[in-house]
């Protein structure tokens, strides 16, 4: 008889953030409403995870939580293992909203989490510069953000955010204001990024393909509130060539997830209306 050798089985990648039966409820003037409620899930160290749902399942009240800008909330957010409560230093957020400084020059931006922290100068700009050639914006380090097209600021934020070396990467929507065409060339520069740095990210999107093409799992959220209807395993080859998001099997999964969240668009569409 063979046995297996033990030495020879992979370890399971380790965890780094995990949500707990998260959970949250707005007290309003005259009702409660249930924005989250026990949500539970696990990334593993250097995997992409989305999270997509309808309008108003409550993504960016789970980004909040995770970034530590809500506190009060049921359940447990994790980072390694150790619960953590408001904002943590290895959790590095990318914001819909424009969040660049517009006194500040591209370098002085992506610097600046480094300069609150009193990282020395030199240090800081040395791997600012670094950052801004991994997002390919090295030549632009002296511009201010009102010389810079909408994608360019919002890549400054990724940099920024990736500058200072977090566990963690949450992002919001980051590429929500974008047109269509500069939102699929930064998700390509995202990915190639990821590929680099195998980064632990996750992203909140309301765009399905956007989901597909970046991600090893999506977390699909019902209408409000949130609960996880299903977590899908995205089993596309890396990288994500042009190829790849042309191919059959890209297709399937778009589809689908977005047969996951129709019939949830469509609770949501019809509660809104009686409203």
């Amino acid at each position: 008889m063979q046995y297996r050798n033990e030495a020879s089985v992979p370890a399971a990648p380790a965890v780094a953030l995990a949500l707990a039966g998260v959970g949250k409820r707005y007290q309003g003037a005259t009702a409660e409403t249930a924005a989250l409620d026990d949500v539970s899930f696990s990334i593993a160290r250097g995997e992409f995870v989305s999270v997509i749902g309808p309008s108003g399942c409550g993504k960016s009240t789970l980004f909040n939580i995770i970034g530590g800008l809500i506190e009060e909330y049921d359940g447990a957010v994790l980072l390694d293992g150790a619960r953590i409560a408001g904002p943590h230093q290895q959790i590095a957020m990318v914001f819909q909203e424009e969040s660049t400084f517009p006194w500040r020059t591209t370098l002085e931006n992506v610097a600046f989490g480094l300069e609150i922290r009193g990282v020395p100068r030199a240090e800081r700009e040395r791997r600012a510069t670094a950052t801004l050639e991994l997002v390919g914006l090295r030549g632009f380090a002296d511009r201010h953000p009102g010389e810079l097209s909408g994608g360019m600021r919002q890549r400054t934020a990724l940099a920024r955010a990736l500058c200072a070396e977090p566990e963690i990467l949450l992002m919001d929507e980051p590429f929500a204001a974008l047109d269509e065409q500069t939102r699929l060339l930064l998700g390509e520069k995202l990915l190639e990024i990821w590929e680099r740095l195998r980064q632990t990210t996750l992203l909140i999107t309301h765009s399905i393909a956007e989901a597909v093409q970046l991600s090893d799992r999506v977390v699909v959220l019902s209408y409000r509130p949130g609960r996880i209807k299903q977590i899908v395993e995205i089993d596309l080859p890396r990288p994500r060539t042009a190829d790849v998001l042309a191919g059959e099997r890209f297709a399937h999964l778009v589809a689908q997830i977005w047969n996951d969240l129709r019939a949830e668009a469509a609770r949501g569409m019809a509660k809104e209306e009686l409203v």
